[in-house]
Order: structure tokens, then C-alpha cells, then sequence
């Protein structure tokens, strides 16, 4: 037999030479959620070992992102107040604002990405602004713009528009340059689907809607088509990286998106996604470090170049004990 597949799969060394993916701690984004309020540090009881952190109590998180090389946060804001328009969104001394110009004043050096969406600030939980039961595109894209803004000013290095309404990534991106911010780089949630999998983010940064749900604005989880018609437009309005969201059960999104277009990749391994591992591993189910390892790597096999991960961690010591 001439040919014999497993010739390189016999030894350890030789497996590494022909490895064809590879998941690096380069790959990896942490999400970081803020809260208000002084000596924060309350745990999240859909996702064991994610936390709500105040402004003052995010130095210990931060030193170990720093120290294992991770090259930045996703931040996500955790208001005391909510009010029909999203006020808190975009004010300048909002809680994401005042967490990133904490973050940069300390850890310069570190990637700063911000969640650009109303949702969290919102008294309803919608990602826009609602009239008569309706969530409106063009006066919430003008607000989301404006909170992008807020976010660039106080020191964020990418923001990250996450609402999914028509036209936003256009609005940003013209305000952001008008107002001098023209190096900023916009991560479009380009493909951000209407999943089952968010359920514990919400619960994490309390946005769950209060009435309906965002079916209206985000993608029916059967069309992959449209996914591609998503990127196109945002990459039109001026989108640097595209996300698709959730990851695991969108693995064909990822690969036709980056089969279709030369640009970078994002993907977000969701709330979900990391409970579901979570649990079964509290079972004893299942060998956790395997398991996540295994996920990742399908993620960066699909195409995907930038994964936003709750594990970013973990990978980061797990990759480094080799």
C-alpha cells in the first residue's frame, strides 16, 4: 500500500509538522462586562466563572489578559439606569465610557473594543428605539452613532456596532470620520443571527427585551444567503472586520463569508456556547479543556480570524502549558 493516511498521524511530532489549523492566543478577544458602582465583583449564575466587574475592581482581570498576552477586551456596559431612549448609551460619563477611559489610562498598551447597541439602556430591551410596539431603524442608527462616538472619545481603539439595524455601519463610520476618529476601525456584528444561544448575556447584561423579540431586526436562523448580503452592505458602508454570531451552530456562515470576501473575520463563541460546555463539565461529562480546544479550532478552521470567546482565558494558560 503506497499510500497510508496514518504514516502522519503515528508520532506526536510528526502531527505537528503537518497540522493544517492552528489556535493561537493572537486569535483571541475577551468579553468584559462593567457594571456601576464601587468594589464590583459579582458572578453571572448562567456562566460559571464570568463576572460583572465595577470600573475599580477590573485590575486583577486586566493583569491576567496582559500578562498571558491576549490582545484585548470586548466591553460590555452594565447601567443602574434605563430609560426609553438609551441615555446612558451614549452619555459621556456612561459606564462603558468612564470603564474605558480607566482601561486606556492604565493599560495603554491593550486592544479596547466597545459594544456599540442601545439594548442594555433601554427600558423596553429593544436594540433601537420603539414607537407603538415597533422598533424604528433610522432614529435609533442616528443614536448608535452617536454612542460610537462617545465610545471613540473616551479612548476606545475599535467599536463593534452589535444592533443589526439597517444602515448603521454607514452612520458610524461618517460621523466617526467627521469628528477626526477616520482610524478607527469598525467591527460590524454583520452577520448577527436571531439565536437561542444569547439567553445568559442577557441575563449577564440585563437586556433581555420586555416585550417580543428581535426577530425584526435580526437574521432568521435558516438563511445563509442573506448572511452574505449582510456583510456585502456593511462592507460597503465602511466595515473594516465582519462578525457572524453565534459561532458553533453557523460554522457554514463563517466559511462562505470568508470564502466570499478578503477581509478579516470575526466570530463570536456566545453566552450559550459557554454554558452549554460549563454545565456538562460541572456534570463530569465531558473533558472540558478538550472540548473547548476542539470548538475553537473548528471556529479558525471555518475561516474565522478573530474569535470573542469567554474562554480567552483559559485557551491563553491551556496553550501555554501546551
Amino acid at each position: 500500500m503506497r499510500t497510508r493516511m496514518r504514516r502522519l498521524r503515528r508520532e506526536p511530532a510528526v502531527r505537528r509538522l503537518v497540522r493544517e489549523t492552528r489556535l493561537d492566543v493572537d486569535d483571541l478577544i475577551l468579553p468584559v462586562f462593567i457594571a456601576e458602582g464601587r468594589g464590583v465583583v459579582e458572578p453571572v449564575p448562567s456562566m460559571p466563572g464570568v463576572y460583572r466587574y465595577s470600573v475599580d475592581t477590573l485590575s486583577a482581570l486586566l493583569q491576567e489578559v496582559v500578562a498571558f498576552g491576549i490582545p484585548g477586551i470586548i466591553v460590555f456596559g452594565v447601567p443602574a439606569a434605563k430609560d426609553a431612549r438609551a441615555f446612558g448609551a451614549y452619555a459621556a460619563d456612561g459606564v462603558v465610557q468612564r470603564g474605558v477611559a480607566a482601561i486606556k489610562d492604565r493599560y495603554p498598551g491593550l486592544l479596547v473594543i466597545t459594544d456599540v447597541c442601545l439594548c442594555a439602556y433601554t427600558d423596553h430591551g429593544h436594540c433601537g428605539l420603539v414607537e407603538n410596539g415597533a422598533v424604528l431603524n433610522d432614529p435609533s442608527v442616528e443614536l448608535l452613532a452617536e454612542t460610537a462616538l462617545s465610545h471613540v472619545r473616551a479612548g476606545a481603539d475599535m467599536v463593534a456596532p452589535s444592533d443589526m439595524m439597517d444602515g448603521r455601519v454607514g452612520a458610524i463610520r461618517a460621523l466617526l470620520d467627521a469628528e477626526g476618529f477616520e482610524e478607527v476601525p469598525v467591527m460590524s456584528y454583520a452577520a448577527k443571527y436571531a439565536s437561542a444561544f444569547y439567553g445568559p448575556f442577557r441575563n449577564a447584561a440585563g437586556s433581555a427585551p420586555q416585550f417580543g423579540d428581535r426577530r425584526s431586526y435580526q437574521m432568521d436562523p435558516a438563511n445563509a444567503l442573506e448572511a452574505l448580503r449582510e456583510v456585502a452592505l456593511d462592507l460597503e458602508e465602511g466595515a473594516d472586520i465582519v462578525m457572524v454570531k453565534p459561532a458553533l451552530a453557523y460554522l457554514d456562515i463563517i466559511r462562505r463569508v470568508k470564502d466570499t470576501f478578503e477581509v478579516p473575520v470575526a466570530v463570536y463563541n456566545v453566552s450559550g456556547e459557554y454554558a452549554l460546555v460549563k454545565a456538562a463539565a460541572q456534570k463530569g461529562w465531558i473533558d472540558e479543556r478538550a472540548l473547548v480546544l476542539e470548538m475553537l479550532t473548528g471556529m479558525k478552521r471555518a475561516g474565522a480570524d478573530i474569535i470573542l470567546t469567554y474562554f480567552a482565558l483559559d485557551v491563553a494558560r491551556w496553550l501555554e502549558e501546551g
